[in-house]
């Protein structure tokens, strides 16, 4: 588990996709990533093979599900994927339309940062649509800087650790 000021991550359970199911259920969440909310019985599956881990040894899937501490409820998600050749973790966060503008973002993507730093990596690398600028913001508050480069219509944002 990460601890924030206000948030709890924890690791993200197949148990969770009750609750994730309405959090996600907003179609606006999918603007700029593309696709449609899971149903319940497709997020548990999803969440399954998630928490099973990644099928590659040279690759971590870590998940979490966002609580907001003080509500005592779900909010939304955050991910690493730490490429162990490389050393390089690939992050992303999604939070509820509900509980957008609250900086949950910002806070989950500074404790997930702030949690990889204590791990061997030495990239921490975001893709941001460049239309979306609650997650250029939240990018920006974990430390990460935007690139030249894109990649499928994302801009690719990095900070580089010691």
């Amino acid at each position: 588990m990460i601890t924030t000021s206000r948030l709890d991550l924890l690791p993200l359970q197949p148990e969770h996709a009750s609750e994730m199911a309405t959090v996600l259920s907003d179609p606006a969440l999918h603007t700029f990533t593309g696709g449609t909310p899971l149903t319940e019985d497709a997020l548990k599956s999803r969440y399954e093979r998630l928490a099973a881990g990644s099928p590659d040894p040279a690759v971590r899937w870590l998940n979490w599900v966002i609580r907001l501490r003080d509500a005592d409820s779900l909010v939304g998600t955050v991910q690493a994927t730490i490429t162990l050749a490389d050393h390089t973790a690939e992050i992303a966060w999604v939070v509820g339309t509900p509980w957008q503008g609250r900086g949950i973002a910002r806070e989950a993507a500074q404790g997930l940062v702030t949690w990889l730093v204590t791990q061997p990596v030495r990239a921490v690398i975001a893709h941001v649509h460049p239309d979306h600028h609650a997650s250029a913001s939240a990018a920006t508050s974990a430390g990460l800087t935007p690139t030249d480069e894109v990649h499928g219509g994302e801009v690719r944002w990095l900070l580089r650790l010691p």
